[in-house]
Order: structure tokens, then sequence, then C-alpha cells
């Protein structure tokens, strides 16, 4: 569904991410994990078109959309969801994910269903319905959030740090909704620090040090990678 081949992107004259590699299926979940400034923010807004990369290419459902506006990617149904709760806080949370289908306007039976399931899996949005999307607590704009995304019904969501701002019991439920969206057949990259919490939802895992691709491996056996890694470094400095 989509796959970053020798992605090379920054800030300015600042380079962050070197030759990285990535890729997800149909209905798979990947997990990118790394240390606070490692460049994993900066591959999933280079996927999302928010930054052009300096070298390498991006394709999507076998078109070649490197450097494409973040409007083009969502309306061929790639979409981002950035870290810090990024909602519309002065109109109410059913306008929020109204918003969130504009991509797909003219879908209103769609849209009826996705709004249903996103309220069944989070009620407190059905309770708040009409409110002000200002009065929401941190944990349900980040399910308002995932709600405007699902709505859009995208093919392809990269979802940035879900635990930003949350208290961690509030994560568990967040990456069960992806979970079983992605066994709908939309493909998921997750960016996600709780490694223990978020592993149990992921297929494929990736280490991301120093802007390069550290660890790629299946997520069952990321704790075992990141031992022996470990390991051979402890070697090596002996």
């Amino acid at each position: 569904m989509l796959e970053a081949k020798n992605i090379s992107a920054g800030y300015g004259s600042v380079p962050v991410l070197r030759d990285v590699d990535v890729a997800v299926n149909k209905g798979e979940i990947v997990l990118i994990v790394g240390e606070n400034g490692a460049g994993k923010s900066t591959l999933l807004r280079t996927l999302g078109g928010f930054i052009k990369p300096e070298r390498g290419t991006v394709t999507y459902n076998g078109e070649d959309v490197t450097g494409q506006s973040p409007e083009k990617l969502v309306r061929k149904g790639l979409r981002l969801v950035l870290d810090g709760h990024r909602v519309f806080p002065e109109i109410s949370v059913f306008d929020n994910l109204r918003l969130g289908a504009a991509a797909k306007p003219a879908d209103k039976a769609g849209f009826d269903r996705a709004v249903e399931n996103i309220l069944t899996v989070f009620p407190i949005l059905k309770e708040k319905l009409r409110a002000y999307a200002r009065d929401l607590s941190g944990g349900q704009q980040q399910m308002l959030a995932l709600g405007q995304a699902f709505v859009a019904q995208p093919t392809v969501l990269l979802c940035d740090e879900p635990s930003t701002g949350l208290a961690q019991a509030l994560l568990p439920p967040i990456l069960t909704f992806l979970k079983n969206w992605a066994a709908s057949g939309t493909a998921i990259i997750i960016v996600e620090q709780h490694i223990d919490i978020a592993l149990p939802v992921a297929d494929r895992a990736m280490v991301i040090e120093r802007g390069q691709v550290k660890l790629s491996c299946a997520a069952s056996d990321l704790k075992e990678q990141l031992r022996k890694l470990n390991e051979g470094r402890s070697t090596a400095a002996v």
C-alpha cells in the first residue's frame, strides 16, 4: 500500500533522515520506535506530504507520490494523525467529525456508518457530541482526532504518538481500535514510545536511531532483537 525507499529528509539545512526504507501492506500495522529526536515523526511527516524529501521515493498504491501535498494525499486515501490532539477547538465534536470527512463529501451513508462506529468505540464522544472540542480532555481529543481520520476511511493511516498527553490507561483501547481498523484492510504505521503496550497490536516493528533504520523485524521478535543489539554494543565498548 505504501513504500518509501532511500528517504533522506530534514528541516531546511538540518538533515534528519538518511536513506530510510519503510513499507506497510494492506491490513498490517507497523510500529516505529526510537529515542526522542531519532527522526520518527519526521519520517511520518515526510510520508504524509508535510516534508518534501531531499532524496528517495514514496510510492502509494503503485503511484509515485513523492513530494505531493497533504491535501492531494488525503484525497487519494492517505491520512496522517499528528501528535498533540490536533482538533478544531472552537467547533463541536460532531462538526470536527464532519470536517474529517471533507475529502469524501458525497459519501453521506459511509459517513453516518463511520460516525456510528466511532461513537460505539468511544462512547464518551457520543455524550459530548455537541460540546466544543476545546472542552474535551486530552484523551478525548486524541479519540476525536482518530475519529476524524476514521470517517474519511483512508486506506493508509499514519499515526504519530497516539499516547501524547494521555494517561497510560487510555492507550490500550485506542490501540485496540487501531488493530480492529487494520483488520478491515487499512494499512497503519504507528510511532509510539510505550513499546510494551503497542507491540501486541503490531505485525512488524522498526527501530530508528539518528535518522537511520537500525533494526527491522517481526513485532514478536523486537525485544529479543533489541537485547542482542544492546549486548553487541556492550561487547564492542569493552
